[in-house]
C-alpha cells in the first residue's frame, strides 16, 4: 500500500472483538487518529471469515487492509481464525494483529506460530488502550508498507 493508496480512499479495518467496551474504545481511537478509515466489526470467528471469504451476509465486504483479532471469540475463536487465513494464498497477505487480553506466553507463541503479524495485550487502563491503538494505527497504516499486489508474478 502506498501513499498515494492511502490518501486516496480510506483504509478498511476489520475488528474481531465481542466485548462492547473494547469495540467503543478502538472506534474512539481510530475516530481520534490521523488516518482516514472505516472500521468494520464483527463479533465472532464464524462472521470475521465470513467478512474475509465475502460469503453469506458479507459477499460485498471490502477485503480489510488490516484485521484487529482478538483471541477469546465465540463460535470460533481466533486461533481458528488465523489458522484458516494463513492457509489461503490470498488473505495471508493481510496483516493481522492479535489484540487481547492475555498475556500467556503459549498464546503469544501459538499466534506467531500461525502468521500474526503483531501479538497486543489490551491495557486495563481505558487512556493506556486508547493510546496503544494510536501508535498500532500510526506504525501499521502510516509506516509499515503493504502490499496492494498479492501476485506480481
Amino acid at each position: 500500500m502506498t501513499s498515494e493508496h492511502r490518501s486516496s480512499k480510506p483504509v478498511d479495518i476489520l475488528l474481531v472483538e465481542d466485548n462492547p467496551g473494547d469495540v467503543r474504545l478502538t472506534k474512539e481511537a481510530l475516530n481520534d487518529g490521523q488516518i482516514a478509515n472505516t472500521l468494520h466489526v464483527v463479533k465472532d470467528g464464524v462472521d470475521a471469515l465470513d467478512f474475509l471469504f465475502q460469503r453469506n451476509d458479507y459477499a460485498d465486504a471490502p477485503r480489510p487492509d488490516l484485521v484487529l483479532l482478538d483471541l477469546n471469540l465465540p463460535r470460533k475463536n481466533g486461533d481458528e481464525v488465523l489458522g484458516e487465513l494463513h492457509e489461503d494464498p490470498d488473505l495471508r497477505f493481510i496483516p493481522v494483529i492479535v489484540l487481547t487480553s492475555s498475556e500467556a506466553e503459549m498464546d503469544i507463541v501459538k499466534s506467531y506460530k500461525l502468521c500474526a503479524n503483531g501479538y497486543l495485550t489490551k491495557p486495563v487502563d481505558p487512556n493506556e488502550f486508547i493510546d496503544m491503538i494510536l501508535e498500532l494505527e500510526r506504525f501499521w497504516l502510516s509506516i509499515v508498507r503493504l502490499p496492494t499486489d498479492t501476485d506480481p508474478d
